[in-house]
């Protein structure tokens, strides 16, 4: 119906100008949003999502450019307007107000020098007009809609003082706090906890319903946008390449890139030797039209399946041998200070009493929520971090009782993967450089020009071109980036490997290249993994075995079919169904 039509986008062309080039990042897209209607839009980094977005609310930085279209916004009083066509004035009027935006990073959304609660104060204070008092019960009322505990204490908390869930639910606070008609919600779980984000869905849905509003619910996730959204937009360099309703996009998919980011995804009810990628079921052609694969081409799922004997025979095979690392009451403690007055030490125990084998060639596991204790765990074997107590034996070798000389050495047989390669890589050093500087520092190969050869062997088994070596990070995307600190990982040829969060920040296609890529390399090098993530689905696929973790200590270990199947904890069984399944019935 004509009066539920709330948004009305009209060939909207957005585009990106950079050293004498024009890159359009929008292509002409047209799309409708109705009053109490939910519109996911999914694709890849680069598809355009976050861009019409921002287009929508006219916050293109001055590089872009909003080249044509009409954005028609129906106020409660029936009165439409184009909002790209309203002088910056009155469009401040309608930013905020009536349409709301919750961004991807709450950390770099929020100021750090202002608290929380003062944020929220200036927005409602600019569009409501209410004064300080107000403001303040009005926020300190929104901070309990949006469930968050101790609300008093969350005003005057400081961005850098919250986790991960808090920061998202003061900035779905902020975004509500002026009561608008549409929100838009820009990747607002990435990264975040399977349980965290199954509260953060939920706690939006409910606020949507309650406040009668509309939502554009943006991700790369389809298992995500399921459990959300009333039709989905699919996007594909800047186009919308199929929208219809949740049910029929997922039940019956028409475009072969739909296809494809359906099937990225690890399953959990099958085991698979590699994820399917998207090149699996489209090919591009030179005037960048897509069409799915021929028939003789087509993705064979039966060739991707492990059978159960195959799983049983590989552990027992692992198992056979003796365990390449073994960690004995493995104990990390921080001191931590109440306040500045406070002489007395406190101490925060992140690690407590873990003891666990790994196998030559096995891929351990370690799942659970932030703050479980994962991260330190890999830390802590690395001796990045010294332990409190307890005992880390590689090949024999007890790590706990070297000095920092030969740590340094028996260090080339183990190396890290961290989870943000971007933050992992010097912006000033070249790919190949930064690949070769490792080999350098420990003494391979006779001089530069051979560690230059072994850079571009590298370069090549994580699938990137030669040219890479001598451009700089940000000239990469995400996933190439993660290529590059793998390959750096792979430069020392070392006999195990922690993977830290090294996939949660990227795209579901692109995870599901990364982690073929690690199972590949793996298989090639035998190399064991500690393969640490929030991500149950995601360690279900990569591991041979899975530790779950909870406060500092192992929740269960075993199997990692058998625990998925079978748990045996409670804390289990939470972080297995709040994995989003894909499936439109769970709405």
């Amino acid at each position: 119906m004509e009066n539920d039509l709330l948004l009305d986008v009209r060939n909207l062309q957005t585009t990106f100008s950079s050293n004498g080039q024009t890159t359009v990042a929008v292509d002409q897209i047209s799309f409708s949003l109705n009053r109490g209607e939910t519109v996911g839009i999914v694709g890849e980094s680069g598809s355009g999502k976050s861009v019409t977005a921002l287009s929508l609310m006219r916050l293109i930085p001055p590089q872009g450019k909003i080249n044509k279209g009409e954005v028609y916004f129906t106020g409660h009083d029936e009165t439409k307007v184009n909002l790209l066509a309203l002088p910056d004035r009155e469009m401040r009027q309608y930013r905020g107000k009536e349409i709301a935006m919750i961004f991807q990073e709450p950390m770099t959304s929020l100021n750090p020098v202002f608290t929380c609660g003062n944020q929220v104060m200036e927005s409602i204070s600019l569009h409501l007009g209410e004064r300080a008092a107000e403001a303040k019960a009005r926020t300190l009322a929104m901070f309990e809609k949006v469930q968050l505990t101790d609300p008093h204490r969350i005003f005057h908390a400081y961005p850098h003082q919250l986790s991960g869930g808090q920061k998202q639910r003061v900035m779905i606070a902020m975004a509500l706090s002026c009561n608008p008609s549409i929100l838009i919600a820009d990747e607002p779980t990435t990264a975040l906890d399977v349980t965290v984000q199954a509260r953060i869905l939920e706690l939006m849905e409910q606020l949507r319903r309650e406040y009668e509003m509309s939502m554009l619910f943006i991700t790369h996730d389809l298992g995500v946008v399921a459990e959300v959204a009333d039709r989905i937009l699919v996007m594909y360099k800047g186009r919308i390449v199929e929208e219809g309703t949740t049910e029929a996009i997922f039940l019956n998919p028409q475009h072969p890139y739909t296809k494809g980011l359906l099937a990225c995804r690890p399953p959990l009810n099958k085991r698979l030797r590699r994820l399917p990628v998207i090149q699996d079921f489209m090919v591009e052609s030179e005037d960048g039209s897509m069409k799915d694969l021929p028939p003789n081409h087509e993705l064979s799922w039966k060739e991707l399946e492990i059978s159960e004997a195959i799983v049983s025979a590989r552990m027992l095979q692992l198992q056979s041998t003796a365990p390449l690392l073994r960690v004995k009451h493995l104990n990390v403690s921080f001191p931590v200070k109440k306040n500045i007055f406070d002489s007395r030490k406190h101490y925060i125990h992140a690690v407590n009493d873990v003891s666990f084998d790994v196998y030559p060639g096995e891929t351990l596991g370690l799942v659970g929520e932030s703050g479980c204790g994962k991260t330190t765990i890999g830390m802590a074997i690395l001796q990045l971090i010294r332990p409190t107590s307890g005992d880390v034996f590689f090949d024999e070798v007890n790590l706990t009782t070297l000095d920092s000389e030969a740590m340094r050495k028996i260090r080339r047989q183990m190396q890290i993967i961290f989870q943000d390669p971007y933050s992992s890589l010097n912006p000033r050093i070249k790919a190949g450089e930064a690949i070769r500087e490792p080999m350098k520092v420990h003494g391979l190969y006779a001089n530069d020009k051979e560690r230059s050869e072994k850079v571009m062997e590298l370069l090549n088994k994580v699938n990137l071109p030669s040219a890479a070596y001598h451009r700089y990070p940000h000239e990469f995307s995400g996933g190439q980036r993660q290529r590059i600190c793998i390959a750096r990982a792979l430069a020392l040829r070392p006999k195990f490997i922690v993977c830290d969060e090294c996939v949660s920040s990227l795209d579901v296609s692109i995870q599901a290249q990364v982690l073929n890529l690690l199972i590949q390399l793996r298989e090639e090098f035998q190399f064991t993994y500690i393969f640490i993530s929030h991500d149950l689905s995601v360690v279900k696929f990569m591991s041979d075995r899975m530790m779950v973790m909870n406060n500092g200590r192992i929740e269960e270990l075993g199997n990692a079919d058998e625990i998925y199947h079978r748990p045996a904890s409670a804390y289990t069984k939470k972080l297995i169904s709040a994995i989003p399944r894909g499936n439109p019935g769970r709405r």
